[in-house]
């Protein structure tokens, strides 16, 4: 395909897909979107950290051709005003990954948001979110080495998917009417309208990826986290759906929470995945009080907008949380905070968030030992109390540093 603005680079090679598999070349191609607000220096910042760990973990014999994509401010000022350019939609189509900073969504109109646009755009259902504890990291739980999970939450339907209609406006009373009239409904005048679509396809595939996860990498339980003794039809249905699943496609590799009582006296048989369901508010409190009970964590769309922030606040924030959007074969990577305008170009932020991102684009490409050297070096880092301000703050006798010499820190460190 031939691009306007985005020029790929000549010596790498694109990813192909394979029975469904990555192939992934030593000399990827891979996009990336530096985004605004603070992602220039972010984004600065953490390419020179992979491409260190990428050279040190393979000595020259593998490294990434970036190519450089638009979309927010940066590809308004391109694209003439075009904030969501779709050049840069066939471009990750065509890389099937890429890593982008935070955006800013345009005021008046247009999109509700850059980033749940392009998860919907391009149908990237599963928000994949890992939550650990790093040593070091300031956190106001008494064991937060408990924390380690991941949680899949679904990103195309639910609330999420736009459905609404503004109290007073003809479609509101339109719709109003119809559901007092037609199918009894009850609720104040005046109100409102959303609706929440749930369905058993949307649902099974989140559920799909998280367990296959699960099985990938040796995790002992997948929880589906719903509100189903309320809403027993949506988050009720993403529940039974998500057994129906477990017992379909995975039989041999799972026993239910109920299975696992009634058959094997409460221990899981070895090899066996346990899958489980929570209610939503209580997972919320026993994330707080019992987080090793729980490991990957699959959520409709809400549940897990909150929850994936709840967790990451038990082990330092946003700012070190990273995040990717993946389908059954595009996969973008995320910084999973805000653009923080006011920090902008001030060389300031903690990098980490997309940093982290990357370490699991890495992951997600093959690439471990590279993930591996960027991990290590962040604890031995933290060890020193050597960290941006965000930490500094938060540490006592703390060396506090900038975004870029954050990343210089992590490269000295890296062995």
């Amino acid at each position: 395909m031939t691009y306007q603005h985005i020029k790929m680079p000549e010596s790498g090679t694109r990813i192909s897909i394979s029975n469904g598999k990555l192939v992934v070349p030593d000399q990827p191609i891979l996009g990336f979107v530096e985004g605004d607000g603070i992602g220039p220096d972010i984004t600065s910042a953490s390419l020179r950290v992979w491409d260190a760990a990428v050279e040190k973990a393979y000595g020259g014999k593998r490294r990434v051709a970036w190519c450089e994509l638009f979309m927010g401010e940066k590809a308004a000022g391109i694209y003439g005003g075009d904030y969501f350019p779709e050049e840069t939609l066939a471009a990750i189509r065509d890389l099937k990954v890429a890593i982008k900073g935070p955006l800013t969504t345009p005021v008046g109109g247009g999109f509700r948001s850059l980033n749940v646009s392009l998860r919907q755009e391009m149908d990237l259902f599963a928000c994949v979110r890992p939550v650990r504890y790093y040593q070091g990291v300031p956190s106001p739980l008494r064991r937060p080495e408990d924390v380690d999970v991941v949680i899949f939450r679904e990103n195309t339907e639910d609330v999420y998917c736009g459905i609404e209609y503004e109290s007073g406006s003809p479609e509101n009373e339109k719709l109003a009417r119809f559901l007092r009239e037609e199918m009894g409904a009850e609720f104040f005048e005046g109100a409102a309208l959303g609706i929440k679509p749930v369905s058993p396809f949307g649902s099974r595939r989140l559920v799909r990826k998280a367990i296959q996860y699960a099985v990938d990498h040796d995790r002992a339980s997948v929880t589906l986290v719903h509100k189903g003794n309320i809403m027993k039809f949506t988050e009720g249905g993403f529940r039974n759906w998500g057994y129906e699943l477990a017992k379909e496609e995975f039989r041999d590799q799972v026993v239910t929470e109920e299975e696992l009582w009634e058959e094997h006296g409460g221990q899981a048989p070895e090899g066996k995945i346990v899958i489980k369901d929570r209610i939503a508010d209580i997972t919320f409190q026993l994330l707080q009080l019992r987080p090793a009970e729980f490991d990957v964590l699959a959520t409709m769309n809400l549940n897990g907008d909150y929850l994936s922030d709840a967790v990451a606040a038990e082990v330092g924030g946003i700012g070190i949380a990273p995040g990717a959007n993946i389908s059954d074969e595009v996969a973008v990577f995320e910084a999973t905070h805000g653009t923080a305008p006011k920090y902008a170009n001030q060389n300031k932020v903690n990098p980490s968030s997309l940093m982290f991102s990357g370490v699991m684009m890495l992951e997600h490409i093959g690439w471990q030992e590279a993930a591996d050297l960027i991990n290590d070096a962040f604890v031995r880092v933290l060890a020193e109390k050597t960290v941006t301000y965000d930490f500094a703050r938060l540490m006592d006798g703390a060396r506090e540093v900038s975004t870029s010499g954050f990343a210089d820190a992590l490269i000295a460190r890296m062995e």
